[in-house]
């Protein structure tokens, strides 16, 4: 747990434990579904698996997560402390949306961006049991540029290898589009019309292909009307 503020305040003594870095992420991974750590990984790609099992560990002893050893492999639930924490991550997530709006070009990442929408996907709108998505993003480096989502039944795989599949539907667009698309910055049909983003495969798959996916709930934050200043 982080040094003390010294403080009697409520806020002050939460966040001795929440300001440290990564700390409320992890928490917000957990409350986004993940259990095993390898997932917890794949929405947080870009910290070290020494430290988020430094965070799992000080969440786990301030009675906010649960290891529950399951076979080979350790599970973490949120207790109810933590799922206590679910309206705050979610309104932080949503002032972020409304008030911090820049994207910066560190900011994108396609393992998170698919990680994110892989648990996003609405398989009641796709027909048939089974689809295979083709994801190619026209400004990354060559090893991050291709990417699938294999749908089956109670299932969603996120590939970035060549499954060897048969591709049911093919999206071809720049990173930062797709991104701005999942944030609800700007809309799949706008991107459609502009051709900043296309869509490749039968007919009936290239127009339901944007309703199978939910968007997350800050995406239909409003933005402010006016300068934030």
């Amino acid at each position: 747990m982080g040094s003390s503020y010294h403080q009697f305040c409520p806020v002050a003594k939460a966040m001795e434990l929440f300001d440290e870095r990564w700390t409320l992420l992890v928490v917000r991974e957990l409350l986004l579904g993940s259990r095993r750590f390898n997932d917890v990984r794949r929405g947080l790609p870009r910290m070290s698996p020494t430290l988020l099992s430094k965070r799992l560990h000080q969440l786990v002893v301030a009675g906010i997560v649960e290891k529950q050893d399951s076979g080979n492999e350790a599970r973490y639930v949120l207790t109810r402390a933590g799922m206590e924490l679910r309206p705050v991550v979610e309104a932080l997530g949503m002032w972020g949306t409304r008030w911090v709006g820049t994207l910066g070009d560190g900011d994108l990442d396609p393992a998170l961006l698919m990680w994110d929408m892989h648990r996003n996907v609405c398989s009641t709108s796709i027909p048939g049991e089974h689809a295979v998505i083709e994801f190619h993003f026209t400004d990354v480096a060559v090893h991050s540029r291709a990417w699938w989502l294999v749908i089956t039944p109670g299932e969603v795989d996120v590939c970035d290898v060549d499954p060897g599949l048969t591709v049911s539907v093919w999206v071809s667009t720049r990173l930062r589009v797709l991104t701005e698309i999942w944030r609800g910055d700007v809309t799949w049909s706008h991107t459609l019309e502009s051709g900043d983003l296309t869509i490749d495969g039968p007919a009936t798959l290239r127009r339901g292909l944007p309703s199978w996916f939910t968007l997350p709930k800050s995406a239909a934050v409003p933005r402010p009307v006016h300068d934030r200043a």
